[in-house]
Order: structure tokens, then C-alpha cells, then sequence
């Protein structure tokens, strides 16, 4: 599971800024436009095994059903 340490470090390989205040989830929204993937993270069940966050996104999916 990446912590946001991990994201931030991914982001940064990539260029990309987040704002200052900003929730994990948006950073991976972020995240996945920029991979060219819908923003969906913690949003629903999904199955596309190909994507990077599919398991933390699934956890974090199942705490707030």
C-alpha cells in the first residue's frame, strides 16, 4: 500500500505539483489523469488489476462502504 510519501516520491519522478493541503485521494486522482487512467480511486469496486493503486484503492474503498 503506498503511503503518501510514496505518492509524493512518484509524483515528483513525474513532475508533477500537488497544492500544499491536499488528501491522499486527490493526489492519486492526480495521479491517475496524468497515467491517462478515469479518477476513480476509492470511488467503487473496480477490476482493473492493471492499474497501480488497485489494492490500496480497494481497502480504502471498503472503509467507507
Amino acid at each position: 500500500m503506498p503511503t503518501i510519501k510514496d505518492i509524493k516520491s512518484i509524483a515528483k519522478e513525474r513532475n508533477i505539483e500537488f497544492p500544499k493541503k491536499i488528501r491522499k485521494a486527490e493526489m492519486v486522482h492526480i495521479l491517475q489523469e496524468k497515467e491517462g487512467n478515469n479518477p476513480c480511486y476509492a470511488q467503487y469496486s473496480c477490476t482493473n488489476n492493471e492499474c497501480l493503486w488497485i489494492k490500496d484503492c480497494q481497502k480504502e474503498y471498503k472503509k467507507k462502504s
